[in-house]
């Protein structure tokens, strides 16, 4: 039975990372993809998705992407760039191994990993299979006969659907940049959109990522009261631009609130349409406010932008909300869920989940010894499961395993165990 220090399981971004800053502190380790490096930007998105941030920010310190600063790399490329990284630092990734187990020995620290390809033992386990692991499709519309339905991970382009509207579930970026390409497309596309936040893209000169930066918001350690649940809809597509749902009502998509039931063919939508518009300019508005003051503070040049501030007024499909939405009479042949994504650890068979299934962790530091995890969302802060965040977080829980090991061995010299 082969033995390692460290089995990292997903060669993501997460596990690409977290074998960089082992193989410096010259941990032994070993990485398990069941799959290709960096599999889910190949495979479970679409065509057309292009990253949400900039390269000059997106990125890991030490490599580059291979396009200009400024532009939102496309999936293909962010897999590359990750292929290239793996090679760069001679990363020791083994693809087509399916972790399928990981229990605790018995008697003694350290972990039996059962795989596709065999059994492996291990002192440390660190699940870096990041924040998209299982499609979460609410239980609203059971199947039926003329509509097909689909996460938005199965999602590829327009011309792959089946004839007829689309409607289109989920406010937040995939739902948002979705709905705009089908639209584009010339298909009929219903939006339902809940709560959400809907930052600029650009703002007197400088990409949101920037403001999030110097305005202290990538290092919130929690989310704000109320807002666990609340979705980012921002995009880099077409160079980037700020989502604005009022824009894509005028262009064509008919909005409407949450989808809340369903019954005999009829979608029940809940009445908060509007509010959530409404809280969405507001979360728009006070970035810029705070980017003015910041602006003012620090007497920097940056041009104003006055017309940044004007909100459209509201579509008919605002003032005159739909509640109930006939997908026949509508022509509705495809539903998207764009609903995010659930937590998928059975592999891991360890007392370190609470009820939910959510990983119980401080920083990363699983609450069973020798368990770590990275790439979770607000895994120490608001960017963890960014790419480049998730850079960070990796060392942190490398820098922990050697401490660990520091403190076995003095214990093993100590008493000549070992």
């Amino acid at each position: 039975m082969e033995e390692f220090d460290t089995v990292v399981v997903g060669a993501g971004q997460a596990g690409i990372a977290m074998s960089e800053h082992l193989g410096k502190l010259g941990i032994e380790h070993v990485v398990l993809e069941r799959n290709r490096i960096a599999e889910r930007w190949r495979s479970e998105r679409w065509d057309s998705l292009v990253a949400n941030g900039p390269a000059w920010h997106d990125r890991f310190p030490n490599m580059t992407f291979a396009c200009d600063k400024d532009a939102f790399p496309g999936k293909e490329s962010v897999a590359a760039y990750f292929e290239a990284y793996a090679r760069m630092i001679d990363a020791p990734i083994r693809t087509g191994v399916e972790v399928l187990s990981a229990t605790q020995l018995e008697g003694r620290a350290g972990f039996r990993i059962k795989t596709s390809e065999g059994e492996i033992e291990a002192r440390n386990i660190v699940a870096a299979t990041g924040p998209f692991q299982r499609p979460a499709i609410p239980p609203i519309v059971p199947d039926l006969p003329n509509v097909s339905q689909m996460h938005s991970t199965a999602y590829r382009n327009p011309q792959a659907l089946a004839a007829g509207a689309v409607l289109v579930v989920g406010g937040g970026s995939s739902g948002a940049q979705i709905a705009a390409e089908l639209l584009e497309a010339g298909r009929a596309v219903y939006l339902s959109i809940g709560s959400h936040d809907r930052p600029p893209r650009r703002y007197r000169g400088r990409d949101n990522v920037w403001w999030l930066g110097v305005l202290g918001k990538w290092n919130l350690d929690t989310p704000g009261p109320g807002t666990e649940h609340v979705t980012i809809a921002v995009s880099g597509a077409n160079g980037g631009q700020t989502v604005d749902f009022r824009r894509l009502a005028a262009r064509g998509v008919t909005l409407l609130g949450m989808t809340e039931g369903f019954d005999t063919g009829v979608l029940t939508i809940a009445p908060d349409l509007k509010a959530n518009l409404d809280a969405g300019d507001r979360n728009y508005l006070s970035v810029l406010d705070e980017a003015d003051a910041y602006i003012a503070r620090n007497g920097l040049d940056l041009p104003p932008e006055p017309e940044a501030r004007e909100i459209p007024p509201d579509p008919e499909c605002v003032t005159h909300p739909i509640r109930a939405l006939d997908l026949a009479a509508c022509g509705i042949g495809t539903i998207i869920w764009a609903t995010g994504f659930q937590f998928d650890f059975g592999w891991l068979r360890v007392d370190s989940f609470d009820h939910t299934g959510k990983p119980r962790h401080q920083r990363g530091v699983g609450m069973v010894p020798g368990v770590y995890f990275v790439g979770l969302p607000w895994q120490t802060r608001r960017g963890s499961s960014f790419i480049w965040g998730v850079w960070h977080d990796a060392k942190f829980i490398a820098d922990q395993i050697a401490i660990q090991n520091g403190y076995r061995q003095y214990h093993e010299q100590a008493t000549g165990d070992g």
